[in-house]
């Protein structure tokens, strides 16, 4: 077990503050947070060391990853707990809104939906990092499972394989590959690839998301999580016949009872290949 670990599990049960069940959720949190600090390139990090450059990577990187309202508010309690227990309260602000953190707000027909600008893209010079963006917009991909991904391990054939170990959630998953656009963009990665992953053979994962992060700023590249918006959006249009509720079409008020059904079907669907366990969060990406 790496020191941060250690020394953050001593602390969960030197403190036992709140229910079994809040216990156990800040520790698992806290765990979390720990291997994620290491990712961030944070190493030797001591529990008594926290700063707010590492607050500020965790919470960038969640915003990133598209991390619920709930639970990201969840997280910054747990990180406020750690602060307050080694004295250092002034670390982290007092109001998530000052992190850009909003009101829990479950569902809006706001589209946040991103589209992959060409004149954007062209302006990112490592390829890596060029093939990463054009699969998370392609196939709905997170931005560490774009990275992590062995292009010729992931292609079978008609759906793209995701590894437990590149998910959020540790949960093994599927893509339908269905346009001959993502069967050329595959065949790029695994040119670019070989038999490896979207990771230069030099470096490790925290490395190239570094790497990633740099290249999305330079060339102006932002808020990457909406190109998964984007993708359900899509694919809740191919699925359906009609644009989902975000993108302008009928709110779930407006269809008849048979649409009801086939709107449904494709919600489960896209939850599902999104990697997401609850039907409602397409909500969030398809509006309702």
């Amino acid at each position: 077990m790496r020191d941060l670990n250690y020394q953050l599990k001593q602390l969960c049960q030197r403190n036992r503050d709140g229910s079994y069940a809040t216990q156990a959720d800040r520790e698992r949190i806290l765990s979390l947070v720990a291997d994620q600090l290491e990712e961030e390139g944070f190493r030797h990090l001591e529990a008594t060391g926290l700063k707010p450059k590492h607050v500020e990577a965790l919470i960038e990187r969640w915003q990133a990853e598209g991390i619920a309202t709930g639970t990201l508010k969840n997280r910054m309690s747990a990180l406020r707990w750690w602060a307050e227990k080694i004295g250092k309260q002034n670390v982290i602000a007092r109001s998530n809104e000052a992190y850009g953190i909003a009101e829990r707000v479950f569902v809006t027909n706001v589209s946040k939906a991103k589209v992959l600008e060409g004149e954007r893209l062209a302006l990112v010079t490592d390829a890596y990092t060029a093939l990463s963006l054009r699969l998370e917009a392609a196939f709905g991909l997170r931005r560490e499972e774009s990275i992590k991904i062995v292009p010729a391990w992931a292609d079978a054939g008609d759906v793209l394989r995701l590894k437990a170990s590149w998910t959020k959630g540790g949960k093994y998953r599927e893509v339908p590959i269905t346009s001959t656009e993502q069967r050329a963009l595959l065949a790029e990665a695994m040119q670019l690839a070989g038999k490896g992953s979207l990771i230069p053979a030099e470096l490790r994962y925290r490395d190239q998301l570094q790497r990633f992060k740099a290249q999305c700023a330079k060339a102006g590249i932002n808020g990457v999580h909406g190109l998964r918006h984007q993708y359900a959006q899509t694919r809740y249009a191919q699925l359906t016949g009609w644009q989902s509720p975000a993108a302008g079409g009928p709110t779930a008020k407006q269809l008849t009872p048979q649409q009801k059904a086939i709107d449904r079907a494709a919600r489960q669907t896209i939850s599902v290949e999104m990697g997401h366990q609850r039907l409602q969060i397409t909500a969030v990406y398809c509006g309702r």
